[in-house]
């Protein structure tokens, strides 16, 4: 069941749609909806759950949001869109760019990652184990049931193949941050895998569109009009 997903737009131009990252909403790109809607139209969506969008009764999961993002696409008339993803948002955009090719402009992958071994082991293996606690207690909480959803998002999805990638067609670029959560060798793959891309690290962790705003939006930029 199609719902009505909360979104804030800026600009006049080509499409630029912003996916933000796991619990986060479309406000995490702060920096990046001034900076493009001078020649952009740029909207930031708030994903299903997520922020102002409602929850709905559908599935959970990172195919389900690429779900929601063609519906989306479809309700705003948009024939066609860059997609700018940040590390689930990222996620999200890979796969909606699999699903729908000719939907998608280009695609910009920040901080993505195709399952949880792409993430640092620092990092993915606390969000595991209060994955699980949250599992165990979410039928008798609802606060940990919503936990145990978000939480899930990182341990089971986006779930895909290296090889899967070969079948892109869509001029990409692979970004990331040189400390970033993500294992550099792992953003290294996706971006080798898929056949029309490019690579960028930057100075700075996973959120680099945030607090290396300045040098992450010219790099953008660069590719845009590339």
């Amino acid at each position: 069941m199609e719902i009505k997903l909360y979104y804030e737009e800026k600009g006049q131009g080509d499409p630029l749609i912003l996916l933000h990252g796991n619990g986060e909403n479309g406000g995490y790109f702060v920096h990046q909806m001034d900076y493009f809607s001078k020649r952009y139209r740029v909207i930031a969506v708030d994903t299903r759950g997520h922020g102002k969008s409602p929850r709905g009764t559908a599935p959970f999961t990172i195919r389900q949001f690429a779900e929601d993002l063609l519906d989306f696409m479809d309700q705003m008339k948009i024939d066609k869109a860059v997609l700018l993803g940040f590390s689930d948002g990222g996620n999200i955009a890979l796969i909606f760019a699999m699903a729908h090719p000719e939907r998608v402009e280009k695609l910009i992958l920040n901080g993505a990652n195709l399952n949880g071994w792409g993430v640092k082991p620092m990092v993915q293996i606390p969000i595991e184990i209060r994955y699980r606690f949250a599992s165990i207690f979410a039928k008798k909480s609802e606060k940990s049931r919503k936990n145990a959803e978000m939480l899930g998002l990182m341990v089971k999805d986006p779930n895909i193949s290296p090889e899967e990638l070969k079948k892109l067609r869509i001029k990409t670029l692979v970004i990331a941050g040189s400390r970033d959560m993500i294992k550099t060798s792992h953003t290294r793959l996706i971006a080798e895998k898929i056949p029309n891309s490019e690579l960028a690290i930057l100075p700075g962790d996973h959120f680099i569109a945030n607090k290396n705003f300045g040098q992450f939006n010219r790099t953008i930029e660069r590719f845009l009009i590339s």
